[in-house]
């Protein structure tokens, strides 16, 4: 063997032996980081048994995400399986592998609105940055309707990431819901539906998962390498808000799931949540995505 080939056989080893040292880190860094334990004050609130607030509680499942992941009947199901990840989300009913029978109240409001377990873990997938803002009113109304689910044969939470995607989270380059939550503010006053701005913003925390704090969109923290970027919903370069002035046009996208030209928008966007909205949220958040000072797209 050559001087040269050795030296080129020296190089592979050590990258083959670098990347492998990257992997075990990586790997134990992320497993580190899932077992941190996480204190959070979590405030108690009252859950409604009337119909009129158990029927606000479905609404919100509804239309706010949360089918998308655990189901129309809160069994889960696979979310991702694509780009070497896997996440099947939880039956959250009290059937077979259920991940909620035993939860109380406190336990559900601290999943919901902090990103914390009832064992003080972080949660790692799912959004509760969209959650964290809900009023006591309507998080009283979204337990009150989950503990009532009928009991699912459901799915056992798995999550599988790749390499690269524990490695971000590693070194904080992804964050996972509880680090971007600030979990010192109090629970926003109860809200009064109107096609408002006001009442916009208030909607508008449901798109924060994928468009950022700012809604500037960009690329999806942790999100399988193809799936595309978010829409940028600021008027700021590239905003994909100038192809809605109206909120008629807008409300339009939202039931269809398609562009003004008639081109579908990507499946990623959970339009079987968001058009189940009423005219009074969809409008509302219209109002309030169109007074958003311009940013760049991805500018958080």
């Amino acid at each position: 063997m050559g001087k040269r080939m050795r030296w080129t056989v020296s190089i592979l080893g050590g990258l083959v032996l670098l990347a492998l040292l990257i992997g075990a880190a990586a790997h134990l860094l992320s497993a580190r980081k899932l077992q941190r334990t996480i204190q959070v004050q979590v405030a108690p609130i009252a859950l409604p048994n009337d119909p009129a607030r158990i029927a606000r509680g479905r609404y919100l499942f509804n239309t706010r995400g949360c089918t998308e992941c655990h189901g129309t009947n809160g069994a889960g199901k696979t979310v991702v399986d694509s780009d070497g990840m896997l996440v099947v989300a939880p039956n959250i009913t009290r059937g077979a592998n259920s991940a909620t029978s035993r939860y109380t109240v406190t336990d559900w409001v601290r999943t919901i609105r902090h990103g914390v377990k009832p064992n003080g873990q972080p949660v790692l997938i799912m959004p509760s940055e969209d959650y964290a803002r809900l009023t006591d009113e309507d998080t009283g109304a979204l337990v009150a309707y989950l503990q009532q689910l009928p009991p699912q044969q459901g799915e056992r939470r798995r999550i599988e990431l790749p390499l690269p995607v524990k490695l971000l989270y590693a070194v904080g380059a992804i964050k996972d819901a509880a680090e971007k939550i600030d979990h010192t503010l109090a629970p926003p006053r109860a809200q009064r539906a109107a096609m408002t701005a006001e009442y916009g913003a208030y909607v508008a925390q449901a798109c924060v998962g994928c468009h950022g704090a700012q809604f500037s969109g960009g690329a999806i923290p942790g999100a399988p390498p193809s799936w595309p970027h978010a829409a940028n919903l600021t008027p700021g370069p590239g905003s994909a808000m100038a192809r809605y002035p109206s909120a008629d046009s807008f409300v339009t996208m939202l039931r269809s799931g398609k562009r003004p030209d008639g081109s579908p928008i990507s499946p990623v966007m959970p339009f079987d949540s968001f058009s189940q909205m009423n005219d009074v949220d969809a409008r509302a958040l219209h109002a309030y995505l169109v007074t958003l000072p311009p940013r760049p797209a991805g500018q958080h």
